[in-house]
């Protein structure tokens, strides 16, 4: 007999790891070299042998290398992708991961094949989930089964120990479940921790199996979406229900601010001895995309620069990375011990510019490409109207604490008074790269002066519209990744329309009150932005959609004959069924006779067991009380089989007409996002008019042919800030000019207020150049290039302004 074990893993005990760590994998990995990989230990193969034990993250403390395939070419969309297919069609790709150093053994059985230690044949569902683990050995999956999804083996201890739920031994394998309702939980969770998860989905439903062939077999399932922290997109991490479910979630793990996913490619120039280095950066979950090449030296400071600055959540590396930038990578990952890495050669060869773009950044979009589109995610890049982002030396004073999200003691957090998620990731561009134009400089600053001097009833208006709002960038960037529900496709059309509908008869008043040309930029053209919303808007039921019924979710059918026929179908056997009372009722001589639903099951016949001899002897018996007995006629069983079908095909052909609808709301995902722009400049503004109302600013003069930095009782902003109102700090004066005095040596004691003073000077110059108010009596700043420190012990960092 075997004996039944349970193991109970009490997560508090487990190391707590940090949800910010960034994850680094590997690619250009030659299908050829992958015979390497058995000499290495903890190594996954890409035929499934040698595989590591435990959690398949990349480049965090203690961590082996995992290795996976991707064999899906690239699609030809637009003459970049093109280019980057052309050379990479004819390879094969592998994705090398360092995973955590303890390690699991793969069972090496196959399906069908007694266990070695239990003498028993597999199930067919443990024989169903080790073919779907073969393909995806580095996933942690969630299995639907029924009303719960379960974890199997190594995975189900892996749940235990992250999610502190209980696994006991089931069959041959270690198993542990969670409730359908609380997958959303559990996965941001694992992924939180560095997993890569995958949910399996049945594919079958009950009735349409019922009346097939194979009606005896296991459901189908499949894999049907993965999540990675750069990739939390999808219905099944974001069931969102009204606003501020997720928010107000005790135990549900939020979205990090900035969850980007980078390329980075060198080369290096044995002639000239230069080092240039590609980048690619995006954020799929907001449609974010920047490219960047560079030259870099020895120390690889411009790339740390850069890789501080952006915080990326996920890295892709080449397998023939150079050791002082793995190095680098390493330490910034905050990793500390390593396994053996797989290096693989791979010749990428030389590519000609193709839309202004250069030869390194192009060999990281195929990588980026081929990442993006195991997981579904390749539309954002794929699409020919994506806007490029240069990122041409704007890295971030790391020592100065400008960006450290929402932490005290960061310029950002000074001057960060936003009310939506979209316009706090704008204002943090917004701090990390200042301007270098003046006319844009002081567009803000008139925009700012308006805010803070105008009495007009207008801008009251607006600032009350954008409280309370949804995620509009990501529920947008959801939809366009046909990856939303429901419930969130209704809360996105219907605020986007209520905005449009409130901005226009705002319009007279913005036209004639309002005399700044940025606010009128912004607002005239944001109306006309959102009216497609409307659009959609008008064919969805409201209370379908709020309940996620996709069966009645379109008002009107005229675009959607699949579903029109189908329920014309299922009207059709109801009329039967309704007209097949009338033969009951002349049979039981019961002309009131009406069928009942009990507990779920539809058109009972309900009679009395006193007069139960009259009951026909091929009538189907259901259920019964000590009254009455509840019967099925041969009629009724053979139309409700049908019924069921019929509704369970329903279901699927809502879902793929959803699909369907998604797609044309996707056509107009960029007028859209350019709204949601417009709306999130206006919360910038708002925002640093209320920083410098709140603490007395002045507007700085801006300069542009002139070098000097004037600044006349100037206090340091993070300071003054977290003194409040003890208003205890003692302001200093600036003069620095080209022509004159062009340096400062600065003295005195220990804790005397030097380095405060610098990073002073620094930070009015920044918020001066973002077109901030800054706190001082007055002052006069020239544009500047740069600003430098050399006091951050991994060298000298700049920031740079675009």
């Amino acid at each position: 007999k075997m004996h039944t074990r349970v193991k109970n893993v009490n997560a508090s005990k487990s190391s707590k790891k940090s949800s910010t760590q960034t994850t680094i994998s590997r690619f250009f990995t030659s299908a050829s070299d992958t015979s390497q990989a058995t000499d290495q230990p903890g190594i996954t193969r890409q035929d499934g042998r040698h595989e590591g034990r435990g959690k398949v993250r990349a480049l965090y403390a203690g961590q082996a290398q995992l290795v996976y395939s991707v064999k899906t070419a690239l699609l030809s969309y637009n003459r970049v992708i093109s280019t980057v297919q052309d050379k990479y069609s004819s390879h094969e790709f592998s994705f090398s991961q360092f995973a955590k150093n303890t390690v699991i053994k793969k069972s090496s059985e196959e399906p069908g094949v007694p266990n070695r230690r239990t003498k028993t044949i597999y199930t067919p569902l443990e024989e169903q989930y080790m073919e779907i683990k073969k393909q995806h050995a580095d996933t942690v999956l969630c299995v639907e089964c029924g009303y719960k999804y379960r974890f199997f083996g190594e995975d189900a201890e892996i749940a235990a120990k992250e999610l502190n739920i209980t696994c006991h031994l089931d069959h041959n394998f270690m198993t542990a479940s969670i409730p359908t309702h609380r997958l959303f939980v559990h996965v941001r969770r694992l992924v939180s921790q560095g997993y890569k998860v995958g949910v399996v989905k049945q594919t079958e439903t009950t009735a349409i199996k019922a009346s097939g062939t194979n009606k005896s077999s296991l459901f189908t399932r499949q894999l049907h979406a993965l999540y990675t922290k750069s990739t939390l997109v999808g219905e099944d991490v974001n069931p969102l229900l009204k606003l501020g479910d997720l928010e107000q979630g005790e135990d549900v793990v939020q979205d990090s601010g900035n969850s980007y996913l980078m390329c980075v490619n060198e080369s290096f120039d044995k002639q000239s001895k230069e080092l240039t280095v590609g980048m690619v950066v995006v954020q799929p979950s907001t449609g974010d995309l920047m490219v960047d090449c560079f030259k870099d030296n020895v120390s690889h400071s411009e790339l740390e620069s850069r890789v501080l600055k952006i915080q990326p959540v996920e890295i892709l590396v080449p397998s023939d990375l150079s050791e002082a930038t793995e190095r680098l990578l390493r330490n910034i990952a905050l990793s500390s011990t390593f396994l053996p890495i797989i290096f693989f050669s791979f010749e990428i060869g030389s590519y000609s510019l193709c839309m202004g773009l250069e030869s390194p950044i192009i060999c990281c979009l195929g990588p980026v490409i081929q990442y993006l589109t195991e997981f579904k995610l390749e539309k954002i890049l794929l699409c020919s109207r994506y806007s490029l982002v240069k990122n041409e030396n704007s890295v971030i004073i790391y020592h100065l604490n400008v960006t450290t999200g929402s932490v005290k003691g960061s310029l950002l957090w000074v001057l960060d008074h936003t009310q939506t998620p979209f316009g706090n990731r704008l204002l943090r561009k917004w701090v990390s790269q200042p301007l270098k134009s003046v006319i844009d400089i002081q567009a803000r600053q008139e925009a700012v002066a308006e805010m803070l001097c105008s009495e007009s009833s207008v801008l009251p208006s607006l600032q009350s519209l954008l409280t309370r709002l949804p995620d509009l960038e990501r529920g947008l960037c959801s939809i366009y990744h046909k990856k939303c529900s429901t419930q969130e496709f209704y809360l996105i059309t219907s605020t986007l329309s209520r905005l449009s509908a409130e901005l226009q008869a705002l319009m007279p008043a913005i036209q004639s009150q309002l005399s700044s040309a940025l606010l009128k930029n912004l607002l005239l053209d944001t109306p006309q932005l959102l009216s497609p919303a409307n659009n959609f808007l008008k064919v969805l039921d409201e209370k379908a959609a709020k309940t996620g019924n996709k069966t009645e979710m379109f008002v009107v059918l005229t675009d959607f004959p699949v579903i029109r026929n189908r329920k014309e179908e299922i009207q059709s056997v109801l009329s039967d069924i309704m007209e097949h009372r009338r033969e009951v009722r002349l049979m039981l001589k019961n002309p009131s006779l009406d069928y009942t639903t009990v507990s779920g099951q539809q058109f009972l016949i309900e009679v009395k067991n006193s007069l139960s001899s009259i009951v026909p002897a091929d009538w189907v018996k259901v259920n019964s009380t000590k009254v009455v007995g509840r019967y099925h006629t041969p009629f009724i069983v053979e139309k409700h089989r049908c019924l069921q079908q019929l509704r369970e095909q329903l279901v699927i052909d809502c879902n793929h007409e959803w699909i369907n609808f998604l797609q044309l709301f996707g056509d107009h995902y960029y007028i859209l996002r350019k709204a949601v722009c417009h709306l999130a400049t206006m919360d910038c503004l708002f925002s640093l008019a209320q920083v410098a109302k709140e603490n007395n600013y002045c507007r700085p003069e801006i300069l542009e042919d002139k070098s000097q930095i004037l600044i006349t009782a100037g206090k340091h902003p993070v300071i003054t800030s977290l003194m409040g109102d003890e208003d205890q700090y003692v302001p200093n004066d600036t003069h620095l000019q080209g022509d004159g005095k062009r340096a400062m040596i600065i003295t005195g004691p220990n804790m005397g207020g030097k380095s405060s003073y610098i990073r002073q000077v620094a930070l009015v110059t920044i918020m001066a150049q973002l077109g901030s108010f800054v706190p001082a009596r007055e002052a006069s700043v020239g544009i500047v290039d740069g600003i430098y420190s050399a006091r951050i012990p991994q060298g000298c960092k700049c920031i740079g302004l675009p």
